[in-house]
């Protein structure tokens, strides 16, 4: 095992430094025209932090639960899919679009 020197942002995550050798790689950066949306910002982010930056969303595609109890499936710019509840979209004009897409 190796013990590393990670980036602050990570070790305020609570990423452990210490990894197995067969887990290590030479950092090859991502290409962002192959694979957009891969910034470790947008995939680290616990549910209780504040994103560093706001994705865009393209559309909402569907919905489970009622009211505010509802979770709504995303599709984002970026080509991702995610669930995220009511009260971290009901800001989201792609929201709106969406119930009046239902007639709600």
């Amino acid at each position: 095992s190796f013990k590393i020197e990670l980036p602050s942002n990570l070790k305020a995550r609570g990423v452990h430094p210490v990894f197995h050798a067969s887990l290590l790689r030479i950092h090859i950066p991502n290409d962002d025209r192959l694979f957009p949306g891969r910034s470790d910002s947008q995939i680290l982010n616990k549910p209780d932090e504040a994103p560093e930056r706001e994705w865009l969303v393209q559309e909402i595609l569907s919905h489970i639960g009622s009211k505010e109890l509802s979770t709504f499936e995303i599709l984002w710019k970026s080509g991702d899919k995610s669930w995220l509840p009511y009260d971290r979209v009901a800001h989201l004009n792609a929201l709106q679009r969406y119930l009046d897409l239902l007639g709600v």
